[in-house]
């Protein structure tokens, strides 16, 4: 018990922290995903659509880093995506074993409808702060990624 208080005292303001980090990223996230459904999509939906229309042709595992997801839960959305008509798997050329995941014209024209809404959404979102607090805000956040 002793001990359990020494590391709660010596540690409060890092736990206080951690409690108003996930409390501001859970609001921003419910915020954010507002947008994306008004289109039909999930949040790993819309992930592939932006990462595809900004780097074009990807492979699966490319979207797997990019994205920060599961293989398996990337199968599913990429099954569904396809199914949807957003995206198809065409041949990788300097790989005969691959494919890589490329964008419709029904993917693009969804894409370019959601983006300017959506960075309009995120410019409110954290227009809460002014631009030299956003500044600093990623200064320390970018601390974490050691």
């Amino acid at each position: 018990m002793e001990n359990v208080q020494k590391a709660l005292e010596k540690n409060q303001e890092a736990l206080r922290s951690l409690v108003i980090l996930h409390r501001a990223s859970d609001t921003i996230y419910k915020q954010e995903i507002e947008t994306i459904k008004k289109y039909n999509l999930t949040m790993g939906q819309f992930g592939v659509l932006e990462a595809l229309y900004n780097k074009g042709d990807l492979r699966i595992q490319e979207l797997i880093d990019k994205l920060l997801s599961t293989s398996g839960n990337m199968t599913v959305v990429i099954k569904n995506m396809i199914r949807d008509g957003y995206i198809t798997k065409v041949p990788d050329c300097h790989d005969k074993r691959a494919s890589r995941i490329h964008l419709t014209d029904l993917g693009r024209k969804t894409i370019e409808a959601i983006l300017p809404e959506h960075y309009d959404n995120i410019g409110r979102i954290f227009g809460v702060l002014n631009l030299e607090e956003q500044e600093t805000l990623n200064a320390i956040l970018k601390k974490f990624k050691r």
